[in-house]
């Protein structure tokens, strides 16, 4: 037999009827219309919020409140200099100047967010890096290769 679209029908027990209620006893969802018997639930118009527990002390206000966020805080991408003499070998920086920039166009941080460079693995190039901040230990040892520091705000 051969499968045409007039023949397609769907799996035995996939498809179920649409429950019509308020259509009388018969349809055995009459009279209350699966509303049940008094109460908010069962009259017109009743609305209740996502988070509304009947009276219930509300979740958000049982766990007990800790901590502080800071809203003014930066949040810096790090870079390691580890990451920044293996790009260098790879000859993805031109003329051996590191910026946002050039990080953001080779991928290896995202744009609007500043940049950190961090001390983690060594450096034996002399290059010049621009970032909004650096570690203590990066300087030295950027600084230690012959490179130089910008930074920028």
């Amino acid at each position: 037999m051969t499968i045409t679209l007039s023949s397609l029908k769907p799996a035995p027990g996939s498809k179920k009827n649409r429950k019509r209620i308020g259509r009388g006893h018969g349809s055995g969802h009459g009279k209350t219309s699966t509303r049940g018997h008094k109460g908010q639930h069962s009259r017109s118009g009743a609305k209740f919020r996502a988070w509304f527990e009947g009276g219930q002390m509300p979740l958000q206000r049982r766990v007990p409140k800790i901590g502080f966020r800071n809203k003014f805080k930066t949040t810096y991408q790090v870079v390691n200099l580890s990451d920044l003499e293996s790009l260098h070998k790879d000859g993805k920086f031109a003329d051996d100047t590191v910026t946002p920039e050039v990080l953001i166009n080779i991928g290896k941080v995202r744009k609007n967010y500043p940049v950190k460079i961090l001390g983690n693995g060594e450096i034996s190039t002399a290059l010049k890096i621009s970032a909004h901040s650096f570690s203590k230990t990066a300087q030295e040892k950027i600084k230690a290769a012959g490179g130089t520091i910008t930074i920028m705000k």
